[in-house]
C-alpha cells in the first residue's frame, strides 16, 4: 500500500535526487541533446517541492494533476510535455484515492506509460524514457501476478528500469534532439530515462523507507 504522505514524499526525494544530480543529466543530455534536462527537471521539481505543502489533505488524482500542470507549464523541451501527460494520466488512473493498493499502483504506472507512448510516439529502442518505463512496468506487472506486496514489484520494476537504462548507451537514437547525430548518438545514456528512472527508483525508497537522496542504491546505472 502507498499512501497519501508518501506520495508527496516521493515528488520531495525525486526532487532531491534530481537537484543532486543535475549535472550529470546535463552532461548527458549534452552529449546528444541541447544540454539542458538537468536544468530543467530541477527547475521543474523545485517548484514542485515549494508546493509540497498545499497537497495537505488532498486526494493522490488531485496531487498528480497538479504536479502535470506544474511539470507543463516550467519544464521546457520535451520533457514537460512527457512529464506532465505521465502524471496526468496517472492522475485520471486516481481518482478520489488517499492510498494505492499494489493494483492500483500497476494502473498508475500502466496510465503514465501510455501516456508517454501516446505523446512522444516512441517505442522500446528508439532511445527515450519509453526504454526504462516499458521494462519497468512489465516487470511491476509480473509481481502482480505471482502475488507479490508493493514493495517487492517496485524492487524488481525498478531492477528491470535500470537494465532498460543501461541498454539505451549502445542505442541508436530515433527521436528527438538525439536523432539528428545518427550514429553519434551511439554509446551515450538517455537523459530521459535516465530521470525517469531516478523517478521509479525515488518511489521504492521512500515505498521502503530508506527514502535516499540519490546516492545510494542503483548509481551504477546512472553513468
Amino acid at each position: 500500500m502507498i499512501t497519501q504522505v508518501q506520495i508527496v514524499e516521493w515528488l520531495q526525494v525525486f526532487a532531491s535526487v534530481i537537484e543532486h544530480h543535475k549535472e550529470d543529466l546535463t552532461e548527458l543530455d549534452a552529449a546528444i541533446g541541447d544540454g539542458d534536462h538537468g536544468i530543467n527537471m530541477d527547475r521543474g521539481l523545485k517548484k514542485i517541492s515549494s508546493q509540497l505543502g498545499s497537497f495537505t489533505g488532498k486526494d493522490i488524482s488531485s496531487i498528480f494533476k497538479a504536479v502535470s500542470m506544474t511539470l507543463i507549464s516550467s519544464i521546457g523541451g520535451a520533457s514537460g510535455p512527457l512529464y506532465g501527460t505521465w502524471f496526468l494520466r496517472a492522475s485520471s488512473a486516481t481518482n478520489g484515492k488517499q492510498e494505492l493498493t499494489t493494483e492500483d499502483t500497476l494502473k498508475v504506472l500502466q496510465a503514465g506509460l501510455d501516456g508517454l507512448l501516446e505523446r512522444g510516439k516512441a517505442q522500446l529502442g528508439d532511445k527515450t524514457m519509453v526504454d526504462v518505463m516499458s521494462p519497468a512496468v512489465g516487470a511491476f506487472e509480473q509481481a502482480v501476478s505471482e502475488g507479490l506486496g508493493t514493495v517487492e514489484a517496485l524492487q524488481m520494476a525498478v531492477t528491470a528500469a535500470e537494465q532498460g537504462l543501461k541498454a539505451t548507451i549502445p542505442m541508436l537514437a530515433k527521436k528527438g534532439r538525439a536523432s539528428y547525430l545518427g550514429e553519434r548518438s551511439l554509446g551515450h545514456q538517455d537523459p530521459g530515462g535516465t530521470s525517469a528512472y531516478w523517478m521509479l527508483r525515488s518511489l521504492l525508497e521512500v515505498v521502503e523507507g530508506t527514502r535516499g537522496s540519490g546516492r545510494g542504491r542503483g548509481d551504477a546505472g546512472t553513468r
